[in-house]
């Protein structure tokens, strides 16, 4: 906020004007139907504003508009700033190729299968061998990063001089089987996904786990409107994964159920083993005096479901009967200004265009060169109301508007507002 009225100060300084008060009107979003789905009110919006581009009701892949990039990007930067925010936390970058085929996706080419299956002249075991060949051939890809952090363990331990504990951090794409997908709301078989990898000693393990999974839930409703909407359990006996002893999810109460958004294994040392296998003295650490092989706890987010969770968390319609007793309602995301993708819109009034543009484009190129993700109203041909401006406005998410107008240029008024408490602000240049 600061950084932002300094960037309105400087350039207002340029022009020799000054700030006053202004008032402006409520924009609402006005519905006659009271049961109206949240759910496809809010997929709609999102869809309308940028969020999520039209084709992502029609296919499996999540395909993101600017505004839900740019959310999505803040999701993960915070995500990996708060894991990191440990000593001797590491960045990796891992291949989406898997080597553990048993474990991988396959991706193989249609035409090629469709020829071998449209062969009459084939036995069912001439096919068979056949497919079998092609599959040996197509390409495996990952469905967790946890595999390229094992193997890059040995070569970690030199930047801590073999001392526990650390962590290997990544996010990257994995790809998803039907039956991961199956009792999810996962809107991609492609989905991107944020990973610790935390090494520790054998005896403090347990209380690693317990610390992890506690920051886990703390960091979700820390960016939350509605925190009581996040929620954690243990993961039953049946659930539990290869080498896992315990688990943790961590969860988002959607309106169709819960769903995980992160889950934490606690994962012996089996599976690094199994990994380097023929190599235990290397795998091993100094724990006080002694030489260990370290434990594994494995932390995985599903960051296109937490990106949703937020986006239901945030969402909301705020009603209200007027003079006429006709029920009036707008939409609003209410993002954490932290994650919202933009802090600033900027749009111009009525006046001289061409003048107008011109400070337009001076604040615009200051803001962006703060850091502050600003949308270029002012660009839009489409002339708006205040009332609507302000609606489209609530339904982006953004935090500020400020409106430059022919009394900009006569008199120094600027009208900076905030979303969606509308309220106004002087600041003197």
């Amino acid at each position: 906020m600061k950084m932002f009225l300094n960037c309105i100060r400087r350039r207002l300084q340029l022009l020799g004007e000054k700030l006053p008060r202004y008032q402006r009107n409520i924009a609402r979003y006005n519905t006659s139907d009271d049961s109206c789905d949240k759910t496809s009110l809010l997929m709609q919006l999102c869809a309308d504003r940028y969020y999520i581009s039209p084709e992502a009701f029609h296919t499996r892949t999540c395909t993101y508009g600017p505004l839900g990039t740019e959310l999505k990007k803040n999701i993960i930067e915070q995500w990996t700033s708060a894991v990191r925010s440990r000593a001797y936390v590491f960045g990796i970058t891992t291949s989406v190729q898997s080597r553990m085929c048993e474990e991988s996706v396959r991706i193989v080419n249609v035409g090629d299968l469709q020829e071998i299956l449209h062969q009459e002249s084939l036995s069912k075991k001439e096919a068979s061998q056949k497919i079998q060949t092609l599959m040996k051939a197509s390409v495996s890809v990952r469905t967790s990063l946890l595999q390229g952090a094992l193997q890059q363990y040995i070569q970690a331990l030199e930047l801590v001089n073999r001392t526990l504990p650390f962590g290997l951090a990544e996010t990257g794409l994995c790809h998803h089987s039907d039956s991961q997908l199956r009792h999810s709301s996962g809107c991609s078989f492609e989905v991107t996904e944020s990973s610790l990898v935390w090494f520790c000693s054998p005896r403090t393990s347990s209380q690693w786990m317990d610390y992890w999974a506690h920051q886990r839930l703390q960091w979700w409703r820390k960016f939350a409107l509605g925190p009581s909407d996040f929620d954690m359990c243990n993961v039953v006996d049946e659930e539990l994964k290869e080498g896992a002893s315990h688990g943790v999810k961590v969860l988002y109460k959607f309106p169709w159920g819960l769903e995980t958004l992160e889950t934490l294994w606690s994962l012996g040392d089996t599976l690094l083993l199994k990994t380097h296998q023929g190599t235990c003295t290397k795998l091993q650490c100094r724990d006080g005096r002694k030489s260990v092989v370290p434990h594994v706890i494995s932390v995985s987010a599903n960051m296109d479901r937490g990106m949703l969770a937020y986006l239901f968390n945030s969402f909301q319609l705020m009603k209200k009967t007027d003079n006429k007793q006709k029920l009036n309602q707008r939409m609003v995301l209410k993002l954490h200004p932290t994650l919202t993708p933009v802090k600033v819109a900027l749009d111009m009034g009525r006046g001289s265009s061409s003048e107008l543009r011109q400070v337009c484009e001076g604040l615009f190129q200051e803001f962006l060169e703060a850091g502050i993700s600003t949308w270029p109203g002012y660009l839009d041909t489409m002339s708006l109301s205040l009332e609507n401006l302000h609606t489209k406005y609530d339904e982006m998410g953004v935090l500020f508007t400020v409106m430059v107008s022919e009394s900009t240029l006569k008199g120094g008024l600027l009208l900076v507002c905030r979303i969606p408490s509308l309220s106004a602000q002087h600041i003197e240049p």
